[in-house]
């Protein structure tokens, strides 16, 4: 399937949602959480920060503006819990989960106990969206011909299916496979995504940790030791990509959609996963229906850029070169290189010149700075840095453009 993309090329530089939250704001939500004001302080103080952080955005030159996930806790947000047939749970009990699952494991390693979760206890029916209002504000701080390059971030698909046991990720006598329970998640999406449409909403970005699970040799031996799982890593992997197909399959053509595979933020800006794209590429690129690829290379731990090859020519990468983790500022030089030499495994991948697979490529940090409300472990001055630096980057890549 080729995507119909509403930007073409990719915008040179971008970042991946989550910006930092103002000392503030993570003070007023902590004091609605426990009761001791109204949610209106918040929302005002939310409305605040969003306007500050769409400024400082502009002024940095950044095109694909988002709202910093600064009314979300965490960075999937409320879609799982505003559906029907789910329920948020707190301090879930730890035996519902597979322990091997990357994030599962460093909870465990760590004696953290998961805050929360989401499982389904009904059958799934989508009865509004939480995210389009949202949506709504920041289309409000920008102009008429900005609205189209702004970013929504999205929970993925199936985070509330591959972290719980077998057995545990839904009812059996309310969904009798895997199939029926995908197929509603699908239905609601679908529905999600016209919402969003219809808003105005023209560019969605999927924030997917699990993709890159299957990356991680740990998970792979714990898989296939799970007596439980009914199915083999390949196979489900299989069923993702087809689950994500089926949310996207009444998108119009007009709707970019991208995916971040990320591998995890925690405390003291602690990964999850580790392992190369080599054994996902190939699917990844060119079975999963997406437009553009926002990819981790900041670290050794996501292996080289050679599976990058099997980058379609339809399809678009951002390269997170820069990492969002920790302070210390990258050699600019340094990751142009990078930059560059992933060209050359895209150009050769396609029997094309570098120049050509240049128009499909840009740049991003790894991940955004505050998946969770309480942020990675860098300061705001240190954030503002990492977003010049990757601005310097694909300014003197690609000079002059978005």
């Amino acid at each position: 399937m080729v995507s119909s993309l509403h930007r073409n090329p990719p915008f040179r530089a971008e970042h991946l949602g989550s910006l930092l939250r103002t000392d503030s704001l993570l003070k007023k939500r902590a004091e609605v959480d426990e009761g001791r004001v109204s949610r209106s302080k918040l929302t005002a103080i939310e409305d605040e920060d969003i306007q500050e952080i769409v400024r400082l955005q502009k002024e940095l030159g950044y095109s694909a503006i988002t709202d910093g996930e600064y009314r979300r806790h965490m960075f999937w947000g409320s879609f799982f819990p505003d559906l029907k047939g789910f329920v948020e749970i707190k301090e879930p009990d730890v035996e519902i989960f597979r322990p091997y699952m990357p994030d599962i494991a460093a909870f465990i390693e760590s004696n953290y106990k998961p805050g929360e979760s989401v499982i389904c206890v009904g059958k799934i029916r989508h009865v509004g969206s939480t995210y389009v209002d949202q949506f709504k504000f920041l289309a409000s701080l920008v102009t008429p011909g900005e609205i189209k390059n702004i970013k929504l971030t999205l929970a993925a698909p199936n985070w509330y299916h591959m972290r719980y046991k077998e057995g545990r990720a839904y009812p059996g006598d309310v969904y009798a496979s895997d199939d029926e329970y995908f197929a509603d998640i699908a239905k609601a999406y679908q529905a999600e995504l016209r919402i969003l449409y219809y808003a105005g909403c023209r560019n969605v970005q999927f924030d997917d940790p699990n993709f890159a699970y299957f990356c991680s040799e740990k998970m792979i031996a714990g898989w296939k030791t799970d007596p439980l799982n009914k199915c083999s890593v390949d196979d489900l992997l299989d069923k993702y990509i087809r689950l994500y197909n089926d949310c996207l399959a009444e998108r119009p053509f007009d709707l970019h959609v991208g995916i971040h595979v990320c591998r995890g933020n925690f405390v003291n800006s602690r990964h999850f996963s580790e392992g190369g794209y080599d054994r996902i590429a190939m699917k990844l690129f060119q079975h999963l229906n997406i437009d553009t690829y926002y990819l981790e290379y900041d670290t050794p731990r996501a292996g080289g850029f050679e599976p990058l090859a099997y980058l379609p020519k339809h399809k678009n990468v951002i390269l997170g070169v820069v990492t969002s983790k920790f302070p210390e500022i990258e050699d600019k030089e340094v990751m142009k290189k990078r930059v560059m030499a992933a060209i050359e495994f895209i150009a050769k991948g396609n029997q094309e010149t570098a120049e050509e697979s240049s128009k499909r490529v840009g740049v991003s940090p790894q991940c955004g700075f505050a998946s969770h409300s309480s942020g990675n472990s860098v300061t705001r001055d240190d954030m503002i840095a990492k977003l010049k630096l990757v601005r310097e980057i694909a300014d003197e890549i690609w000079p002059g453009e978005p």
